[in-house]
């Protein structure tokens, strides 16, 4: 991925293959990443009309509500499909989350809800992580996302293949590697572990770094009842699932069980250059 372009399974997957926007929408566990994302970015977004710059913001579906809230929302996204869809709720332009054209110390917030999915080498991470602390202002907030190490684990079984040899060698893979390699289904990932996140974030100059699992323990038997004949997952089910995500947070050792996690630290309070 020289020249800061993205891996060209990562842009045609975006670009012609999966809608982000249904993703969340749509799927039992993508609502249950939308609602606990939003409730935690919450408690920690200083109050509208904040800055927020939205780097690999996708179609905008977090730009939607933010905007709603009434903050002030930026988008950058390597994908101009993304940017075409984006461009309806805020400010859009394509762009790449490890050479951000914003100057220096200029927005409230800046958040990653994606870009360390698909940068798989650690030095892109550490670039992509050091520009977010360059344009966000002294004592302003990063929020960083991630694929937790063990999601497709947990994943697969939902499908009920994991045991397939294919599958299982793919997932062992994952796990020893901490990288897909984006032959067949997803693209090319990178899986973190929590604690190596919260590293990341740290090492970048962040301070007072928190880490959360988004869908909590639950997530994959609500998936896992999607996959099944029928209606789908009951409210009820679903609801006592986001139940679990909350119940989870004081107990670090029950990160590994969400599919997602979500950093948030804050830029020193003097000047980060």
């Amino acid at each position: 991925m020289s020249n800061l372009e993205l891996a060209p399974s990562v842009m045609r997957f975006y670009g012609e293959t999966v809608n982000e926007d249904s993703r969340l929408r749509a799927s039992a566990d993508g609502r249950m990443e939308l609602v606990r994302t939003q409730e935690l970015l919450r408690r920690f977004l200083p109050p509208a009309p904040a800055r927020v710059l939205d780097v690999g913001g996708a179609t905008g579906i977090h730009a939607e509500w933010l905007v709603h809230d009434g903050y002030d929302v930026t988008l950058v996204d390597p994908v101009p499909r993304h940017i075409e869809s984006a461009s309806v709720v805020c400010s859009a332009y394509v762009g790449d989350a490890r050479e951000l054209r914003e100057p220096d110390d200029s927005f409230d917030v800046v958040q990653l809800l994606g870009p360390l999915y698909h940068l798989p080498d650690a030095n892109d991470r550490r670039r992509a992580l050091a520009e977010a602390c360059r344009v966000v202002k002294p004592g302003g907030l990063v929020a960083a996302a991630a694929i937790n190490r063990y999601a497709s684990l947990f994943e697969h079984v939902t499908y009920a293949h994991l045991h397939t040899e294919r599958i299982h060698d793919s997932v062992s893979k994952i796990l020893e590697t901490a990288v897909y390699d984006g032959v067949r289904g997803f693209t090319l990932s990178y899986f973190h572990r929590a604690e190596e996140l919260v590293e990341e974030l740290t090492a970048s100059g962040l301070t007072g770094v928190q880490v959360f699992g988004v869908e909590g323990p639950a997530w994959s038997l609500v998936k896992a009842a999607e996959q099944q004949p029928g209606e789908g997952p009951t409210d009820e089910l679903l609801a006592s699932a986001l139940a679990a995500a909350r119940m989870a947070e004081p107990y670090p050792e029950l990160l590994a069980a969400s599919s997602h996690l979500l950093a948030v630290g804050r830029a020193p309070t003097g000047s980060n250059h």
